[in-house]
């Protein structure tokens, strides 16, 4: 008798956690799911949960005050980091900002500097084909006989006939000037005799 009413007992307890089983996972594990889902879906959509749920009187209710206070203090903590956030962003911005305009500045600096050089070698090919013209002009001065020369110095510029009349040889000089008239060789020879001693200054 007392086997045939444990048994009863252990089919009745059976079909209890059977039922309750079916219950579970018919019913919980469906319904947890959907939420689960509801909330990542919310959360892709830009919705805040938190309050969401608070503006539903029922559930705030069912929320603990303590919650709801952390709720808010969560929300602000994320106000203040995206604050930061972006204020970070804008200074980041603005030294990338300088980082260009000094890049570019350097740049400017760099084209202005070659230019210079550009012009410098310009004009030491200019200076060098003058030295070699001019190198010459003294040679063919050298070249001519002295009636020639001295007629045409004296028709040159004072500066521009000194100028070559300097770089003469000395024997060729001393002819050129003997067929100047008196007055314009005297000249010459006093600018030449100045400007051997300003040199000879200088060099020392």
């Amino acid at each position: 008798m007392k086997r045939m009413v444990k048994t009863v007992e252990k089919e009745r307890d059976e079909k209890t956690f059977s039922r309750l089983q079916w219950i579970f996972f018919a019913g919980i594990i469906p319904l947890l799911f959907a939420v689960i889902v509801t909330l990542i879906v919310m959360t892709f959509m830009g919705v805040n949960i938190f309050e969401k749920v608070n503006e539903i009187p029922i559930l705030s209710k069912v929320l603990p005050s303590e919650e709801k206070k952390n709720i808010e203090k969560f929300d602000e903590k994320i106000v203040n980091l995206q604050g930061q956030l972006k204020d970070k962003e804008a200074k980041i911005t603005q030294l990338q900002s300088k980082i260009n305009n000094q890049e570019q500045e350097k740049e400017q600096l760099l084209r202005k500097e070659q230019d210079l050089k550009n012009q410098i070698d310009e004009l030491k090919q200019i200076q060098e084909e003058n030295k070699r013209a001019f190198k010459e002009v003294v040679s063919t001065f050298e070249a001519m006989s002295a009636k020639s020369a001295a007629p045409v110095l004296i028709a040159m510029e004072d500066a521009e006939a000194l100028k070559i009349l300097s770089s003469i040889k000395s024997d060729s000089l001393a002819k050129i000037l003997e067929k100047m008239p008196p007055e314009e060789a005297a000249s010459f020879t006093e600018s030449i005799s100045i400007e051997s001693e300003s040199n000879e200054q200088a060099n020392d």
